[in-house]
């Protein structure tokens, strides 16, 4: 498959911002205290757990049309739209944040697609497509969460 270097760096923005929204979902997990510490706790790592796949597979992908992975944590972190958050927030922050950052990958994994769509690449299009399935149902999981513990953040 040859080189398109549109999908190739859309791929690596999209590695990028799945790295760095893994690790703060682990952070996420590790400090998440309060009333909503056992179901939040368990929560974020059963997303970040789907997310190591994720970051494999958009890897993977990337070596085979051709291009190389961004694989030290400076070019990924350059390369990321996405911030850390050297804070520790409420429960109710948490959410909040991973929710803006699942719709912002949601976006980009669009516009991957856009790009891998016009260069005829239908393994990306396809891969991608079921990575923004995932990233809805979860907006939609996590906003369900909101509703039920409005008022309730510890």
């Amino acid at each position: 498959m040859a080189n398109n270097q549109q999908v190739v760096d859309g791929l690596n923005g999209l590695l990028a911002d799945s790295t760095v929204f893994y690790q703060k979902l682990r952070h996420y997990h590790w400090n998440v205290d309060g009333r909503h510490f056992f179901e939040l706790h368990a929560k974020f790592e059963e997303i970040y757990d789907s997310w190591a796949g994720t970051i494999d597979e958009i890897a993977e992908r990337i070596l085979m049309v051709g291009g190389v992975p961004l694989h030290t944590l400076k070019t990924l972190l350059e390369a990321a739209g996405l911030e850390e958050d050297e804070t520790i927030p409420a429960a109710g922050a948490m959410v909040e944040r991973v929710v803006a950052d699942l719709r912002l990958l949601h976006v980009k994994a669009g516009e991957v697609i856009e790009a891998a769509e016009s260069a005829e690449d239908r393994g990306t299009a396809n891969l991608l497509d079921g990575v923004r399935d995932g990233l809805e149902k979860e907006i939609w999981m996590l906003q369900a969460w909101q509703k039920q513990s409005a008022g309730a953040w510890g």
